[in-house]
């Protein structure tokens, strides 16, 4: 219970060869001559032997760095979307524990003034304009950053739309929010761990559109 209401403190509000045999008829005399049908030709197919270059595939790994840098880019969009799961670490408290160990990060995060807006344009001007970083850390961090930016629809969507505390569009908002909550929280697991592995995650309704940036 003390996890979920210090998450709740950090929250925000609301892809041929042709063998030709000979007629036997033709060797009688001609009364004798008999009749046969034309032998059926059989026809060698050549097998034509190409000789193929034996293309020899390398890989190469992902370099840790670049690991470690895609990994961490994704903390990004689970710390602006961790408030989307109030409504759940309320109700079960039980939620909040897994993101225990992350409350002091998040304190530091969200004391710094403007920090989601320094880190939005770190991580944009520093990774994904950088053309000395490979293509790996760039797309990784473009798509964090892409899922960084829809997680801010809702929060204006809320504003203009002003549920309230109670009824029925508060219970809407509070699955909605839940919703979201796990979608982040899927896409944080997805791309940390395919980071730590080397291999190159693309996480539904932003991959596209990063990959589109990058081109």
């Amino acid at each position: 219970m003390s996890s979920s209401i210090s998450l709740l403190r950090l929250s925000p509000p609301l892809h041929h060869h042709h063998h030709h045999h000979h007629n036997p008829a033709a060797l009688l005399p001609h009364p004798l001559r008999l009749t046969f049908s034309p032998p059926l030709q059989k026809t060698k197919t050549k097998t034509n032997t190409k000789s193929t270059n034996a293309t020899t595939c390398s890989y190469t790994p992902t370099p840790a760095v670049d690991r470690l840098i895609s990994a961490a880019s994704y903390f990004l969009p689970l710390f602006n979307g961790l408030h989307y799961g109030r409504f759940l670490f309320t109700k079960y408290p039980i939620v909040a524990l897994p993101f225990e160990p992350l409350i002091p990060l998040l304190s530091l995060y969200h004391s710094v003034p403007y920090a989601s807006f320094i880190t939005f344009f770190g991580f944009y001007l520093g990774i994904v304009k950088n053309p000395n970083l490979s293509r790996y850390v760039r797309f990784n961090a473009l798509q964090a950053l892409v899922l960084d930016v829809l997680l801010v629809v809702p929060v204006l969507l809320q504003k203009i739309i002003s549920p309230g505390r109670s009824g029925i569009v508060m219970k809407l908002t509070g699955w909605a929010h839940s919703g979201l909550f796990v979608f982040v929280v899927g896409c944080f697991l997805y791309g940390l761990v395919s980071s730590v592995l080397g291999k190159t995650p693309y996480l539904p309704l932003v991959a596209e559109a990063a990959g589109r940036q990058l081109e």
